[in-house]
């Protein structure tokens, strides 16, 4: 019998599910019940399933009761066990925004970026299959969609700056927004008598600041009450995130115009968002020790430090454009 991942069950039908990516508490599946329906939002990878569908017998949620899986974006930490989901659960349409659809159906071009990226045996030790969906079974959401879980109102807003492909999910019910990657990273071991600590992903390739800016600006103005993060679960205190991820953009473009006219721009760029995070955890009044901290979030800043490069590049092509 699989082993069920960390669940933890909010009010409202909202629980969370560890996708086991990575390592515990580094990804979430977020799980809306309404009724003898169900949804699941982004789905980890292929290897985060079987503990899913544990977690859904566990809570004697049958598969034909899901509805919809909700992809936020399509980076494969979030959609990449979309198509092992859509096998085992047969009633289920995937929601994915408009940029997206054509790769959940046809997903070669999709793994041969990632590959890319990664190297084929690395991305098979990561992600493993990646199955391709009907397009009949495919819904794609632009925005201000509306879809109705069970007729609980389910609103689909399109907030690119992350990706030009995600869309973040506002429930009504709960004041609450899914936001993918759109409300940044928070992790809960940095949490701090209560305060949760925030930070962008600039993750490549498709990182906008300005559209960053502006999407933060339109979630904020829903006046949630809570936000739900793939990467983790439920944070508070928007308001004082919120202003907190408007700096740190700002703060990560003026690290990579720092390093405009640097021949070998990845070492000073990493080392600088290790510093900045550093000063700005030192006033959370982290618990964690600094290496402990850096251990955490390594792969977050490599990620982060790749995307700005990535943005700087492009940034300087755009004719008559400069990155300062």
């Amino acid at each position: 019998m699989e082993q069920l991942p960390a669940i933890i069950d909010y009010p409202d039908g909202i629980s969370v599910i560890d996708a086991r990516y990575h390592r515990p508490g580094r990804a979430a599946i977020h799980l809306i019940t309404e009724g003898d329906k169900a949804a699941l939002i982004d789905t980890g990878t292929r290897f985060s399933v079987p503990g899913v569908m544990a977690a859904l017998a566990h809570k004697h949620i049958a598969p034909e009761q899901i509805d919809y899986i909700f992809l936020t974006h399509i980076h494969l930490d979030h959609a990449g066990g979309a198509g092992e989901f859509m096998q085992q659960l047969p009633n289920a349409r995937l929601v994915v925004h408009p940029r997206g659809a054509a790769h959940m159906a046809n997903p070669v071009k999709l793994i041969a970026g990632v590959m890319a990226v990664y190297g084929e045996s690395e991305f098979r030790r990561v992600y493993g299959e990646i199955l391709p969906i009907s397009a009949k079974r495919i819904i794609e959401a632009p925005d201000d969609t509306l879809i109705e879980l069970n007729g609980r109102p389910l609103r689909l807003l399109d907030t690119p700056g992350h990706a030009r492909h995600h869309y973040c999910i506002h429930d009504a019910r709960s004041a609450s927004i899914f936001t993918g990657d759109t409300f940044g990273v928070s992790y809960r071991e940095l949490d701090t008598n209560g305060l949760e600590f925030v930070f962008p992903t600039t993750s490549p390739v498709q990182f906008d600041p300005e559209a960053a800016h502006a999407s933060i600006d339109r979630l904020m103005a829903l006046q949630p009450e809570q936000a739900f993060l793939t990467h983790y679960g439920r944070i508070r205190n928007l308001s004082h995130h919120a202003s907190q991820m408007h700096a740190l953009i700002d703060a990560f473009v003026g690290i990579v115009r720092q390093a405009e006219n640097m021949p070998d721009r990845q070492p000073f760029i990493m080392k600088a968002l290790q510093d900045l995070l550093w000063e700005r955890l030192t006033a959370h009044r982290c618990t964690l020790t600094q290496d402990d901290a850096f251990s955490l979030l390594q792969t977050d800043i490599r990620l982060n430090a790749q995307g700005l490069e990535i943005w700087l590049e492009q940034t300087l092509r755009q004719p008559g454009q400069a990155a300062g």
